[in-house]
């Protein structure tokens, strides 16, 4: 009887080329290079039917990068097992320094085998481009703020100060107008950059209106919705948590969720010695900026709005009962915290953390189980 063959497949992605290493099943099994291969889809597809045609089954692995998940897709397309790997979750010797594509492909191939490699979750087209649009509205507003830098530092190195503590208003721009300087350059300067602003903004407003006009029609709308009836979440916090955490239920449980967008602390123990330091900042910088901008709103007693009452009105029973909870709870915290004299930035981190935990529960609420 012949024996039952498989193999573990690493590739070293690259833009044009992509190194290929094949591992043996067995433990003991050997591991060889295969070589490189063009990256086009036909190259690779030939590629892999060729490795796949000597053995009984193949699983095949790459680490997550600028290259998406087109690998992906297409072997999963042949039939075959694919891992998405997240790169820094792969062991690596500490004395190693030396990297190349071959010992890549060769060492994705082993700890393949091993089973020592940590998958990423793979989003299907449609949420990947969803995220692509949200995270392309965050690179906006990060061009809009660095514009707005560039003006305040400008108006402050000339002496001009805005009598007034808010600024990036109605009257703020026409006050920007209003500032003469002798040099006609200083003038052209700034008016280019007060130009700069507004391009940005417009930018930022237009991905916004897009972002709104396709939510509804996105198989997470439900999720969407649903995570607006918590203070301090608007369309936008909803639908960039939704987009970069994909389906919650993955996560087992909330404090898995917490640590995966690193608001949990850190700890380096030793014996009887148990030292935490701040929170870890691991996974998607995202998503914990924007739970912790959104964490303040809690310093206000509980209350519903006008906007937040209409969301309520909309959602299911189970999910009206969790937001309610988490607004009582989470204005209560954020009191006491204050109240032993925690800095607000501690407070308003900590609030972020247990926030993700109903945003969690409502998550899962109102969404059905991914295929």
């Amino acid at each position: 009887m012949q024996d039952y063959r498989e193999a573990f497949v690493g590739i070293d992605v690259a833009k044009l080329k992509n190194a290929v290493a094949v591992a043996d099943g067995g433990r003991n099994g050997e591991i060889r290079y295969f070589g490189e291969v063009e990256s086009s889809d036909a190259s690779m597809r030939r590629a892999i039917q060729r490795i796949a045609s000597r053995f009984d089954h193949v699983y095949f692995c790459y680490e997550a990068g600028p290259t998406g998940y087109g690998l992906y897709r297409l072997i999963r397309s042949l039939g075959y097992d694919c891992l998405v790997v997240a790169p820094s979750l792969i062991p690596r010797k500490p004395g190693d320094r030396v990297k190349t594509n071959r010992r890549d492909s060769l060492s994705l191939a082993r700890l393949l085998r091993a089973g020592e490699l940590t998958a990423v979750w793979v989003p299907d087209e449609g949420h990947e481009a969803m995220r692509d649009l949200v995270r392309a509205r965050a690179a906006a507003v990060e061009t809009l703020r660095v514009h707005r830098q560039q003006i305040s530092a400008f108006m402050l190195k000339h002496g001009r100060i805005y009598p007034r503590k808010k600024g990036w208003t109605m009257r703020y721009l026409r006050w920007l107008q209003e500032q003469k300087f002798e040099h006609p350059a200083h003038q052209i300067a700034l008016q280019e950059m007060v130009e700069a602003v507004r391009i940005s903004k417009e930018r930022v407003e237009r991905l916004e209106r897009v972002i709104e006009e396709f939510v509804p029609e996105w198989s997470l709308a439900p999720v969407v919705r649903a995570l607006q009836t918590l203070r301090g979440v608007d369309l936008i916090v909803a639908v960039t948590f939704t987009t970069e955490v994909g389906d919650v239920r993955r996560f087992e449980s909330p404090r898995q969720l917490m640590g995966y967008l690193g608001l949990v602390p850190g700890e380096r123990s030793t014996g009887e010695t148990v030292r935490q330091s701040g929170i870890t900042k691991a996974g998607n910088g995202r998503v914990r900026h924007m739970l912790v901008e959104s964490a303040w709103t809690y310093r206000h007693p509980p209350r519903v709005g006008k906007v937040k009452l209409y969301r309520l009105e909309q959602a299911p029973q189970a999910v009206r009962e969790i937001a309610w909870k988490a607004q009582s709870r989470l204005t209560a915290r954020y009191r006491m915290l204050i109240g032993r004299g925690k800095r607000t930035t501690v407070v308003c981190t900590a609030i972020a953390r247990e926030l993700v935990g109903f945003m969690w529960a409502v998550a899962r609420e109102a969404q059905p189980r991914l295929q």
